[in-house]
């Protein structure tokens, strides 16, 4: 069954109360922040209280990221030892620029791995957050097999950019655009920025329509507030659903009488709409809105 991520929660990695219970509010995964949410004087602590947390907290089938420090840091490596240890399930790569960065994270993370017996166990995610990651987008999407995703990363890529966010967000177009194709590109998902004001749900529902339209997986998240809102626009209608079982359904029906023909209320059937339909009833089936046994 393919793994739902409609929604990645950033939590700080300083938090306690909020680590321990993320899961209880249903986001697809939880990404566990050592990075900018956490000050310089509290990396070594917050680094102890994520390792203890993916250790000890019984998280569920939510999928745990951790987002850890640049390797070029003091801290980088030492989060890398610490949650690969803890078990992670991905670690997201902040400010990622170069395939080279990718390969030498993987290369940081197979040295634990080895130790540990567990070799290939953890997944990479690379956030790009420039002009240069933009660029550089499917040369990292495919530096490495263990790469899972790849993430737009708004506001540093705005200032690098020289300008600033709107709500309709036409300067993010070309590296939204660039992060879906790249993706596709690798087999890999696609997941979209953060959303931080919670005071504009409007706009927010807006930007959600739009990211689901260029074709993005999900959407990273500051607040249990926003998960309604996605899983409702990235979860199959009824009416989707009901089409593309209607499509699979002529296509046995063809296979039945052996044609080569697909054709459903006197129209013809081709790959691509065969494709969507396939997408639709996966999506539908992992979001637990439709089982094998309703086909």
């Amino acid at each position: 069954m393919q793994r739902l991520r409609r929604t990645m929660m950033f939590v700080p990695g300083n938090n306690p109360a909020m680590m321990s219970d993320a899961f209880i509010y249903g986001p697809d995964s939880i990404m566990l922040d050592l990075e900018d949410s956490v000050t310089m004087a509290e990396k070594d602590a917050a680094r102890l209280l994520v390792h203890n947390a993916l250790k000890t907290i019984n998280y569920g089938n939510t999928e745990m990221v951790v987002r850890i420090n640049p390797l070029n840091t003091p801290f980088g490596k030492k989060d890398v030892e610490a949650v690969v240890t803890a078990g992670v399930h991905v670690i997201r790569m902040p400010k990622t620029e170069t395939a080279e960065e990718v390969v030498e994270l993987e290369e940081e993370i197979e040295k634990v791995e080895k130790r540990l017996g567990c070799l290939g166990r953890t997944q990479i995610m690379a956030a790009i957050e420039s002009t240069k990651g933009i660029i550089n987008a499917y040369a990292i999407a495919t530096a490495s097999k263990r790469m899972m995703g790849i993430a737009l990363g708004a506001e540093d890529y705005c200032a690098n950019l020289k300008t600033q966010r709107t709500t309709t967000g036409e300067e993010l177009l070309l590296a939204r655009e660039t992060i879906v194709v790249a993706a596709r590109a690798a087999g890999i998902d696609a997941l979209d920025t953060v959303f931080s004001n919670l005071n504009d749900m409007e706009t927010f529902r807006k930007e959600v329509e739009l990211i689901k339209h260029l074709g993005f997986d999900g959407k990273s998240i500051i607040n249990p507030r926003q998960i309604e809102i996605i899983n409702e626009i990235f979860t199959p209608t009824q009416k989707d659903i009901d089409k593309a079982k209607a499509i699979m359904g002529a296509i046995k029906e063809a296979e039945a009488k052996g044609s080569g023909v697909i054709a459903l209320n006197g129209k013809m059937i081709d790959k691509p709409v065969v494709i969507r339909a396939q997408r639709t009833i996966e999506l539908a089936i992992s979001a637990g809105v439709l089982t094998k046994e309703d086909l």
